[in-house]
């Protein structure tokens, strides 16, 4: 059997990374979803267990105690995502290629771990004020919240250089199209490929 390989998605929140996974996952490409934990609330129609593992921040430090992630992180003070080590596991084991939908730092760290075995794709919004605008149109947070995830996307496109892949998503359609594109290329062929592949629009 073929050995799975990994694709990790990160970007600012707002920049679109989420419907990036999402058109991933409707294609062919044998993607086991990597499912996040956090200790956040669920927002909306989210399940546990599908979108993320809702965990009590008491759960989440026993796992970070006991060594069950693969990464994980504080993004704001008191709120934890972490990728647990099982899931990895559990894709792997069906046989399949794992897609992780991750914040940047996390999207690093499993980088760093896995190397080449895995693709690191960094969508990048069109500019701060383009984030601003898309975060206040979803409204799922205040202002002050939003003030916080600007500070937050300004610090994370610092660290672009640490990504294989840079997608700018100034128009979905197409950075949908670039990405499949690119995760197409990774998993048949190498990572070297993928980095030095460009678009016509590139």
């Amino acid at each position: 059997m073929k050995e799975g390989r990994l694709v990790i998605i990160s970007a600012p929140s707002g920049a679109g990374k989420t419907t990036i996974v999402r058109h991933l996952l409707t294609l062919n490409l044998n993607f086991g979803f990597s499912v996040s934990a956090t200790t956040r609330q669920p927002r909306g129609a989210e399940q546990h267990g599908k979108d993320y593992y809702f965990l009590s921040n008491e759960d989440f430090a026993d796992r970070i105690k006991d060594d069950e992630f693969l990464e994980w992180q504080e993004v704001y003070p008191g709120c934890f995502y972490g990728t647990l080590k099982s899931e990895v596991e559990r894709i792997f084991k069906n046989g399949q290629n794992v897609l992780f939908d991750v914040d940047v730092a996390g999207g690093s760290n499993i980088k760093k771990i896995y190397g080449d075995k895995a693709l690191a794709v960094f969508i990048q919004p069109p500019s701060i004020k383009e984030l601003e605008n898309r975060l206040l149109a979803r409204s799922t947070d205040s202002l002050e919240g939003i003030e916080g995830r600007i500070a937050k996307a300004q610090h994370e496109l610092d660290w672009v250089h640490l990504f294989d892949v840079i997608i700018i998503n100034d128009k979905l359609e197409d950075a949908l199209s670039e990405a499949e594109t690119r995760v197409r290329l990774f998993l048949d062929q190498n990572i070297n490929m993928v980095k030095g592949f460009r678009l016509n629009n590139s």
